[in-house]
Parts: structure tokens; C-alpha cells; sequence
């Protein structure tokens, strides 16, 4: 599991310097990026093996990167967990190929038993 690679997506500063140095004591190597397009550089650069992703967000929204995401032949096989405070999308974003849709506030250990699911 060392090797393996998260690509958080989200422009809450205080949810990124929670969540990347709780996902790195359990072994995961973490890039992070504050919107959607960020995002897209470093799914590009990156090729992680899961995707935590943000709904809201300035510049690209979360499912504008998932559009966007879809469109690049090497990312298309990537989970993406959804991890939001926006609760009326779950349908939405199932039906695009999410494996999870988290609302927040969370239990980091949920998070944590959803990724070990997909990587």
C-alpha cells in the first residue's frame, strides 16, 4: 500500500491539512489540489490511484472534473470517492461512475475503509 497514490481535490484548507497527513500515517502518498482544474494538472501528472473529490469549488466544481476527467483515456479507471457537504447529488454523481459519495462532517475511519475498497 506505500506506493499507492491519493489525489485529494478539495478548496477547504483546514480538510487538507486534516486529511493528507491522516492518509499518509496509514501509507498513502497524497497530492493535493484546491479546484477542478488543479485537479486535472495533477491527475495528469500524477496518475494517482483514487480520487477524493470536492463538489463545490471555485474555477471547476466537482462534477465539472469529472466530465472532464472522463475525456482522458488514462484516468478513466481511477475511483473517485465524493467527499461533501453537499448531500442532493448522490444520484447524479453514482450515475457518472462514483464508487462513494461521503457527506461531511465525517468519520475519518470511514473515509479510510472506503479507500482500502478501491486501491
Amino acid at each position: 500500500m506505500a506506493n499507492k497514490k491519493i489525489l485529494v481535490i478539495d478548496d477547504d484548507p483546514t480538510l487538507l491539512k486534516m486529511l493528507q497527513p491522516f492518509l499518509e500515517s496509514h501509507g498513502f502518498a497524497v497530492t493535493v489540489a484546491i479546484d477542478g482544474e488543479e485537479g486535472i494538472a495533477k491527475l495528469k501528472a500524477e496518475q494517482p490511484d483514487l480520487i477524493i473529490l470536492d463538489v463545490r469549488m471555485p474555477r471547476m466544481n466537482g462534477y465539472a472534473f469529472i466530465f472532464e476527467m472522463k475525456k482522458l483515456e488514462g484516468a478513466k479507471k481511477v475511483p473517485v470517492i465524493v467527499l461533501t457537504a453537499k448531500e442532493g447529488m448522490v444520484d447524479i454523481f453514482k450515475a457518472e461512475g462514483v464508487k462513494e459519495y461521503i457527506t461531511k462532517p465525517f468519520r475519518p475511519e470511514v473515509l479510510l475503509n472506503n479507500i482500502n475498497k478501491y486501491v
